[in-house]
């Protein structure tokens, strides 16, 4: 199924709901892992696509403290509220399928070492362009680095939270969820594009990791304001009954109180 345009639409006041409920519980654990195999390829410039608030990035300028780091987001908000988060990064409003870099082959800089992409190659509509602009702006024998969410089933924050939103609207519930962040979840999909753009696939792995939240109620609370799902809520007619309907099925199935959870995603790393 594929994801419409209001799937992956970010509004201004996002950034701030998805940092402070979203960031740290799903998103900091495997930044650390893909910062860590990021850092044992030693690279010199480093491109991050989809950077989002710069919880990668964060993690990025401390483990390669030498890099040049360049993050970009297609999201201007998401840009804005990621420079301030992490200025020690170049940031710059970009989009992944027309990056606006020179080729790595040719460029007097040489083009970057690595480029990176934490849980967002999702969002991009064109996989393969985006891909093969990624192979274009990498120096020679550069990596692409990135991960992706496994199916939904293997994510009990996201499961759960889809389960609150098909109670809420037991008729046409909004799709953001099984169709964007867990629609790529097939590895071999990924290394067919891969292979189409260009790349040949060094490594592949699946990794679960635990996510931390201080209730299961802030869970749902970020995917309600500080994700697409937002607009999806909207459009279907938003109200405390919502919220209150999401916040029971999650806390029923994750438990009240500080919540523990496993999360299993993919990580690949393809040489241009």
């Amino acid at each position: 199924m594929m994801a419409s345009d209001a799937d992956r639409r970010w509004s201004e006041s996002m950034p701030a709901a998805y940092e402070q409920y979203l960031a740290p519980v799903l998103f900091r654990p495997f930044a650390e892992d893909l910062a860590a195999r990021a850092a044992a390829l030693h690279p010199r410039r480093i491109l991050e696509l989809a950077a989002g608030t710069g919880v990668l990035t964060s993690e990025l300028l401390a483990v390669a403290p030498s890099a040049e780091v360049t993050a970009t987001d297609l999201n201007e908000a998401m840009v804005a509220f990621g420079a301030a988060r992490a200025p020690g990064a170049v940031w710059r409003q970009a989009d992944a399928q027309r990056l606006p870099f020179p080729d790595g082959a040719v460029g007097a800089d040489g083009g970057f070492d690595l480029v990176a992409c934490q849980f967002g190659v999702m969002f991009f509509p064109d996989r393969v362009a985006a891909f093969a602009e990624v192979r274009r702006v990498l120096a020679p024998g550069g990596r692409f680095l990135f991960n992706t969410w496994g199916p939904l089933g293997s994510h009990a924050f996201d499961s759960a939270v889809q389960a609150g939103l098909e109670r809420a609207f037991p008729v046409d519930p909004p799709q953001f969820l099984p169709t964007v962040p867990h629609g790529y979840a097939d590895p071999a999909a990924v290394a067919v594009d891969l292979a189409a753009a260009g790349f040949t696939v060094e490594e592949e792995r699946e990794l679960t990791l635990e996510g931390r939240a201080a209730s299961a109620a802030d869970v749902a609370l970020g995917f309600l304001t500080g994700t697409p799902v937002r607009a999806a809520v909207e459009e279907r007619g938003d109200g405390p009954s919502v919220r209150a309907a999401v916040v029971a099925e999650v806390t029923a199935r994750l438990g009240a109180g500080p919540v523990t959870a496993p999360m299993t995603a993919y990580v690949f790393r393809g040489v241009a």
